[in-house]
């Protein structure tokens, strides 16, 4: 069998680090150099020739952390990788998925082409934003599910009384896919936003008097969409509410948001480190999840077999 080489790159070392772990294979060896003036150089310092090569990177803020990757994949096609995968937990730009008014890109659909331009044979990973990015790419998407480690968790809790929610109309299927599966009621949080980043009002439809209410998403930034969520349910009679929420980019004071907030858990996963430490977040590692997609991708085994139905 071709021999399989992982490398993690800067910002994303530590889930890298474990998803090796996992698999048991050490991590390759890479450096990053930086000129002065913040020029960045990739070195691969060992033979990749031939290889099933995986670089793991979440392509969150800075933009760097995606120029990073796009050198290390062209590094490794010059180096005569046999099959380059981009392992992105974290897909950035993904927000920007279509022309909603004059003269915006469609930046998703840009980063797919830079990835494909660098020489990328494959991309993995966690909860697009929106399902149809997979779409923009010309090459083989696998797109894995929160649920594989969220539904597993959740099983473990007491769940007498809980009904599933959706912060928003977009996030919907996400929050039904639980509804569903543990045969539970659903309810959906109808925003209005004046600005991006910025939610002017909050709707409930539905019935939660009493209930503990779990709200789903794939990513919380600001967290002010999910905390103004979190205080209509409660208004609206919940009797507590808490978060599944896959990516915790959580930029600006979303951290003094949610502890000041009338949520009370918000379960997330590594696929962006966390800036601190809080209270109120539990992290849940992505890392076992994608060692065995990984694993699966070089046997040439199925990926549809690690999702939950």
């Amino acid at each position: 069998m071709i021999d399989v080489k992982l490398f993690g790159c800067t910002q994303s070392k530590i889930l890298a680090e474990k998803i090796a772990d996992y698999y048991g294979y050490p991590l390759g060896k890479m450096e990053l150099h930086t000129f002065s003036d913040g020029e960045m150089q990739t070195e691969i310092n060992e033979s990749v020739r031939g290889m099933y090569v995986f670089f793991i990177q979440s392509t969150f803020s800075p933009p760097s952390n995606l120029l990073e990757l796009l050198l290390l994949i062209d590094t490794a096609k010059r180096a005569s990788a046999g099959y380059i995968t981009a392992v992105i937990p974290y897909f950035g730009y993904a927000r920007q998925d279509r022309k909603d008014k004059p003269r915006v890109p469609i930046s998703a659909r840009l980063m797919a082409d830079l990835l494909e331009a660098a020489g990328v044979n494959r991309l993995m990973t966690m909860d697009f934003h929106a399902d149809q990015i997979q779409g923009f790419f010309n090459i083989p998407v696998d797109h894995l599910r929160s649920e594989a480690i969220y539904t597993p968790y959740l099983e473990t809790q007491n769940l007498d009384n809980i009904i599933f929610a959706s912060p928003d109309v977009g996030g919907v299927k996400r929050a039904r896919t639980y509804a569903k599966h543990f045969g539970k009621d659903l309810v959906i949080c109808d925003k209005y936003r004046s600005r991006a980043n910025v939610v002017s009002s909050i709707t409930v439809i539905g019935e939660v008097g009493g209930a503990d209410v779990i709200l789903v998403d794939d990513m919380i930034d600001t967290a002010g969409t999910l905390c103004k969520a979190a205080d209509a349910l409660i208004d609206k009679g919940a009797k507590s509410v808490r978060a599944l929420c896959t990516h915790p980019i959580l930029s600006g004071n979303a951290y003094t948001t949610i502890e000041n907030s009338k949520i009370s858990q918000i379960i997330t996963t590594d696929t962006i480190p966390l800036r601190r430490e809080s209270p109120k977040i539990e992290v849940l590692t992505t890392a076992k999840l994608f060692a065995r997609a990984i694993r699966n991708t070089h046997e040439n085994k199925s990926i549809s077999a690690l999702y939950v139905d």
